[in-house]
């Protein structure tokens, strides 16, 4: 590891320190005719994944996760809104609790590796709400451990503004990135039991509401990219630079099944205007172009619903007589009575737009409910659009994660030229059908059979294996809005919009490159 202080620059341009170069940016990969993956307009870059994966929930990707890092040969980088080193990481495995402790597994894997460096970035009043907790602060945490085991805060964006990328990345050899912070309330297995012994806060025997959420795993190009990307957000958080790492050959843990290999993955951020750092706004164009480029269904998992410029876009095309269905997965209420007076608000409001736009009948919003019928808490960011997108991210469907947080998400496409196209629709569909299976208590292959039975229709094919007893998905119905509720969605002073109106242009190129792609 190398350090340097220095003066604020673009944290995606070189970091903070001058005196180390700013590693040269690769010629990106032209956009397949039609794709919606545009670097420089609503990707940064597109890698190749020698391997991709995704887990749905956090159960197996801890469970990885302490696997990697203890195999980890030089670098490992959490970048995230919040950690928590208490937390168990593999809370069924046999052996001593204390020990799968995530700061152990950490302190145990630079103390067996002398060449091994793992630094730990998280939002800085995310801090501040761990305390609240119960959690040691870092000044203290840090005096306990090893110079090579860093845990920072990061106080780098503007007033009211959150670090929000969930990233892990270990030796520029492998990649988390998703929905999933390394923090407590996020392990659960995707049966989301009523009750299960795993689930419950460090020192507390009280068990928490099932947790619904979604992380991706890429190897190679892809890894290396999201490294990049890591180190320049811990630059722009602690004024350090970090070296990044080579040499460091094929790492992928055996027991993770690959969803698709040799497959381009495009990254997408949102980084806020703050100091002499402009705005980055690629999450938005992306939401903006996939919502406009869909022909047969959208699906989507977010802990939101809140964004005016998705929800519009959704609502023109909900006018259209041949348009696409929508079918959206979210909790039933926000995280926190504050959170919920802002974002239960908007999305009450949102709805009531999109619902009358929708003059069709092709829109839905369900929550998922256990056997006992208690909410599951929604916290995945997942988007599939018919069989050619799948993504998943940090972002969510409201505004902040369009301008004021800092956000990452990952985007793969079958697209129309790629010879291996109907293998990657297979994974895209596949992934769709295995999500809905979860909720609604059925395997993959019911949801892919439904569809099929209704003519290629998912809110068709959801309608028919939903319950109204049990494991299931059960239509949201906004509560009645108060005046404290209404004046918070209109001025939307919690959530206030942060990006210019590009939506016309965005939608415009959409449907050019749609022409094109017809002609051809």
């Amino acid at each position: 590891m190398t350090a340097a202080e220095g003066t604020s620059t673009d944290p995606d341009t070189g970091g903070f320190s001058a005196a180390v170069p700013s590693p040269q940016e690769p010629v990106d990969p032209a956009p397949s005719p039609g794709s919606v993956l545009v670097p420089g307009e609503t990707v940064w870059r597109i890698e190749r994944a020698t391997q991709h994966a995704v887990f749905v929930d956090a159960a197996d990707y801890f469970a990885t996760l302490k696997q990697v890092v203890l195999q980890a040969q030089r670098q490992v980088l959490f970048i995230g809104w919040d950690f928590d080193p208490r937390i168990r990481l593999d809370p069924r495995s046999p052996g001593r609790g204390r020990e799968d402790r995530v700061g152990r597994v950490l302190e145990a894997a630079v103390q067996a590796n002398p060449d091994l460096f793992i630094g730990v970035l998280q939002w800085d009043l995310g801090m501040f709400e761990a305390l609240g907790r119960g959690l040691v602060p870092i000044v203290l945490l840090n005096r306990r451990t090893s110079d090579r085991f860093q845990m920072r805060v990061d106080a780098h964006h503007p007033l009211g503004g959150a670090h929000h990328q969930k990233i892990v990345v270990v030796d520029d050899c492998l990649a988390f990135a998703g929905g999933i912070d390394v923090t407590a309330d996020r392990w659960d297995t995707s049966d989301h039991l009523d009750r299960q012994r795993h689930r419950h806060r460090p020192r507390s025997p009280r068990t928490t509401q099932p947790w619904h959420d979604v992380t991706s795993l890429v190897s190679g190009p892809a890894a290396k990219a999201l490294g990049e990307l890591a180190r320049r957000r811990w630059a722009a958080g602690t004024g350090e630079q970090l070296d990044p790492v080579d040499g460091v050959e094929h790492c992928w843990p055996e027991q993770v099944p690959v969803l698709l290999s040799d497959v381009d993955v495009a990254i997408s951020r949102t980084r806020p205007q703050h100091r002499q750092w402009e705005l980055v706004h690629e999450i938005e164009d992306l939401w903006l172009a996939m919502v406009a480029s869909a022909t047969t269904a959208v699906y989507i998992e977010s802990q939101y619903f809140a964004n005016r410029r998705v929800a519009e876009a959704i609502a023109a095309r909900l006018r259209e007589a041949d348009g696409p269905e929508f079918v959206v997965v979210n909790p039933e209420t926000a995280d926190g009575w504050l959170e919920e007076k802002a974002m239960g608000t908007a999305r009450a409001k949102l709805l009531g737009m999109v619902r009358e736009a929708d003059a069709h009948d092709r829109f839905r919003i369900y929550v998922p409910v256990t056997d006992q019928r208690n909410p599951v808490y929604v916290h995945a960011k997942v988007c599939v659009v018919d069989d050619r997108l799948l993504r998943i991210g940090s972002s969510n469907l409201n505004n902040r994660s369009m301008g004021l947080d800092t956000e990452c998400d990952l985007t793969i496409e079958a697209a129309a030229d790629d010879p291996r196209r109907e293998e990657r629709a297979t994974a895209v569909l596949g992934m769709r059908d295995r999500l809905l299976a979860e909720h609604l208590g059925v395997g993959p292959d019911d949801v892919a059979a439904a569809v099929a039975e209704h003519d290629g229709s998912l809110i068709g094919a959801v309608e028919s294996l939903r319950r109204d007893t049990g494991r299931s998905l059960r239509p949201f119905r906004p509560p009645r809005q108060g005046v404290l509720e209404t004046l918070l969605a209109d001025t939307e002073l919690l959530d206030p919009e942060q990006t210019p109106n590009r939506a016309q242009r965005v939608i415009a190129r959409v449907q050019r490159h749609g022409k094109r792609r017809t002609r051809a």
